[in-house]
């Protein structure tokens, strides 16, 4: 893992591009806005769901090839009063994929001057899946800037325990974003919990609420874990942080939480009955958690 600086961040890939002000694009029905911001030559998608602005906001990313849309369930059940804040990685939903791949370090920079144009110093960051590297990588570049942290369903990278082979397997192509009707039949293999009797909800979950991550933008998202570990590195992460983990997750094992848990400095584990898709599908325990651990000692 790099801790490279924005600074030299920067210099690799040339200088920050003035973006223009977000523009509105659309409302769901669910009320955030949809908007797009151009960071360093990229067209970024994002969702802000508004809040009270005198508290940090909330920054979810996202699993691998999943859209922002993805998360709308685990949105709307959290409490929480503060701004939520979503965006599509290049290369997933309204986010047209870069030309050559990326580095996490570089998302996570990206992340901070999708923060900047909002007009945020600080953040409380939520990491899900393979959106959980990104929220690690980010607070270990921003160790100010980055208040507090919860890893969903998450790991430390290639150091780590993997997951069942026959689940990994199915996660090489984005196959289950695209066709609902293949992410019902594979959903109990896949992501265990309660997807193994109702697998139902996994269609819509992955497939009908979404927009597919391209071929391109998925397989730079592959290529930007592949290499990737926080593991040395947790010790330094100095931000309090919720590590939720689910009993039944043949993707990451519960394993990986307790690794987490013993290498952070300042993290509390919650183990949750279900799989890897039940923080989308089921949120509602995960949501109270979450609102609680953020709403906890709320002026550090």
């Amino acid at each position: 893992m790099s801790l490279t600086s924005d600074s030299e961040l920067t210099s690799d890939e040339g200088p920050v591009e003035r973006a223009e002000p977000p523009q509105s694009v659309a409302e769901d029905s669910h009320g955030p806005e949809f908007h797009s911001v151009r960071v360093q030559g990229h067209e970024i998608g994002l969702s802000v769901r508004s809040g009270d602005r005198s508290q940090p906001p909330l920054v979810l990313c996202n699993g691998i090839g999943a859209s922002l849309k993805a998360l709308a369930p685990l949105v709307d059940a959290l409490r929480t009063g503060r701004e939520v804040i979503r965006f599509d990685v290049p290369g997933t939903g309204s986010s047209p994929a870069p030309v050559i791949p990326y580095s996490m370090a570089w998302m996570a920079h990206i992340l901070g001057e999708l923060l900047d144009r909002l007009g945020h110093d600080r953040a409380d960051v939520l990491g899900y899946s393979w959106g959980g590297a990104l929220a690690q990588q980010f607070a270990l570049q921003n160790p100010v800037r980055c208040r507090k942290v919860v890893l969903l369903c998450t790991m430390t990278g290639v150091i780590g325990f993997p997951g069942q082979l026959q689940a990994l397997s199915r996660m090489v192509t984005p196959r289950r974003h695209r066709d609902g009707r293949y992410a019902e039949r594979v959903a109990g293999r896949l992501y265990g919990g309660t997807m193994r009797t109702r697998p139902g909800p996994a269609g819509k979950a992955l497939g009908a609420r979404t927009r597919a991550a391209s071929r391109r933008g998925y397989l730079y998202q592959l290529m930007a874990g592949a290499g990737w570990t926080s593991t040395p590195f947790l010790p330094l992460m100095r931000q309090r942080t919720l590590i939720l983990a689910g009993d039944d997750d043949p993707i990451i094992p519960v394993r990986n939480g307790r690794m987490m848990k013993m290498l952070l400095p300042h993290a509390t584990l919650r183990v949750l009955p279900g799989g890897h898709l039940d923080p989308l599908t089921h949120p509602a325990p995960w949501a109270r958690l979450i609102d609680a651990f953020l709403d906890s000692e709320r002026s550090r």
